[in-house]
Order: structure tokens, then sequence, then C-alpha cells
């Protein structure tokens, strides 16, 4: 991320909520670096290992804050946090919407996904159901915001991968590590656009400081455009493995699909995953680039990516 815009505030804290997911990880550091305090909340117990890779972060647990908001306990006004990122699932935001209006929220960066794209015509109810939950996170979002004086950013990644944590390229080496091979469903040649965690994370934080930019959705993508086919070489290439991908029918996909998913690990898996291998996903991210500089880095496995 080349460009970080000064929107020229003077509290330098910043409410995180999502913290301990991927991109949390990685913006709770990049807001430290650039003298910003991060007050994290958190749904569960935060692990002492994280608190020490945080030593300026403060941890609050959401609970005690969500109950408190309902009480119509307000915080002293100098205790009010105005600025926010919200960096898990958008379609669990309105649960939290009257502690923010409580903190005082008067501008939120939120993560969708382009899934809302992607799987509102899938052939899984549930792939549906994710895309219908986007929807309608992003539009309760917009709803609240007008309401409350809110001004707000939503940012749509595509497919999003790094430090051995998500749930795309990470699922697949472990497939690739435990039977050798990965199956193809026909040529695969679906464009992609992956998109490093840092990146994501840099850009709620480019967006959140460019005081231009308010009330609006940017797409967000990798710089590199390549086959889903291109990409499982590349995850072998960084598995020093050599490239052994089967090409296998629909009626045997859908076989495979659904004896993986008696495994733990696999019961997420669907056919409608394999049917878009052979569907292009791209995004541009143009409007992204030109309004806070957005600027990713192509698709690059490193060993910190590795699960």
């Amino acid at each position: 991320m080349a460009v970080l815009l000064d929107c020229g505030v003077a509290d330098q804290r910043i409410g995180v909520i999502g913290a301990t997911s991927s991109v949390g990880k990685c913006v709770l550091p990049l807001l430290a670096q650039h003298g910003w305090q991060a007050v994290a909340f958190s749904r569960r117990q935060v692990e002492a290992e994280i608190m020490r890779q945080n030593p300026a972060v403060i941890w609050y647990q959401l609970a005690h804050e969500l109950n408190m908001a309902r009480m119509g306990k307000l915080p002293p006004a100098d205790n009010n946090i105005t600025s926010w990122l919200y960096l898990a699932p958008i379609w669990t935001l309105p649960a939290y919407f009257d502690f923010l209006t409580a903190q005082g929220a008067q501008r939120i960066v939120v993560l969708s996904s382009t899934s809302i794209f992607t799987k509102d015509d899938s052939s899984d109810s549930g792939e549906k159901k994710v895309a219908q939950h986007l929807a309608e996170g992003e539009a309760m979002l917009r709803a609240w915001a007008e309401k409350s004086d809110v001004t707000w950013i939503i940012l749509r990644p595509t497919l999003i991968y790094g430090l051995g944590r998500d749930k795309n390229i990470t699922e697949i080496i472990r497939f690739i590590r435990r039977f050798k091979f990965f199956p193809l469903l026909g040529s695969a040649q679906g464009l992609r656009q992956p998109v490093h965690v840092e990146d994501v994370a840099a850009a709620c934080f480019a967006a959140f400081l460019a005081s231009n930019v308010i009330n609006r959705a940017y797409n967000i993508s990798g710089a590199e455009t390549l086959t889903y086919r291109e990409m499982i070489k590349r995850v072998f290439k960084a598995l020093d493995q050599p490239p052994c991908m089967l090409t296998i029918p629909h009626w045997l996909f859908r076989l495979v699909v659904n004896t993986l998913r008696q495994l733990p690990r696999y019961r997420h898996w669907t056919i409608a995953m394999a049917e878009r291998m052979n569907r292009n996903l791209v995004f541009d991210y143009a409007e992204a680039a030109r309004d806070f500089g957005y600027a990713p880095k192509p698709f690059l496995l490193m060993k910190e990516d590795l699960p």
C-alpha cells in the first residue's frame, strides 16, 4: 500500500471489532506504527500471546460493553471512540449498532466480500444465504449510518490469502499436503485475483484516513489476474512439490465432494465451489487506487503464508 492520507483527526484512538481475525492481526501493528491507539473489542477472552504481540492495544470484552449499552449506560464523553474498523462478518454488525451509537461513532470502515456478487446465483443454498447475508448487512449499515449521521466505507475483498489463517488458499494447501494432488473440474480456466491479507488490512486503514472518501463501497482485489489452474500450480510450487492436478468430470467431482464432506475439515466444501473453477471472478480496483492509493501485491506465497 503506497499512500496513507491524513484526515486530520485529533483523537488518535480507533475502535477495532474483529481484531483477532486474520485482517485484524495485520491491522493492529499498522495502527501502532502510525501512532494510533487501538482499542480492540473481542467476543472471547483474548489469548495472552496476542496481547504480548500487541502491547500497545487496549482490550475489552464485548459482552460487558454491549450490556452497558443496552442498559443505556453511556461512556463518559472523554472516553467515546468516534472512529471504527469492523473486521468481523458484516452480517453480525447490526448487533453492535446500539453500542457504536453509545460510543459516539462518526466514521466506520467495514469489511464485506465480493461473494455478494459471485455467490448470489450459486447452485448451493448455503452459499446463496451467504450472499444474502452480505447484502442485508450492507443495507442495514447504510440505513443505520444515515440515521445516526455516521460516515461509512465498505471494502469488498476478493479471495483473501496469507499468514496461513485464511479459509481459501490455506485449505487448498492442507488438501495437497494430505492427498498429494488436487482435483480440478474441467479446464479450471476461471480467472482469479487473490489478495493478500496485509493488503486488505492496509486498505482498511488507508480508506479510513482518506477524509474525502465517505459513504462509498469499493471492490479490492490482488494485483495479478491468473487462472484457477495456474493458482493451484503456484501453491504446489510454494510447497516445493511437482504439480499433480487431476481433471475429473462433474459427476465424479460431486461424489468426491460428498465423500470429503464426511470429514470435519471439509464439511463446508460444496460442488458450487468446483463449478466456479471455470468462472471468471474478476473485479476492478481502480477506484480504490484512485481514492486512497490502494496498491496490492501480485499473488506470491511466502513461507509465512503456509499453515
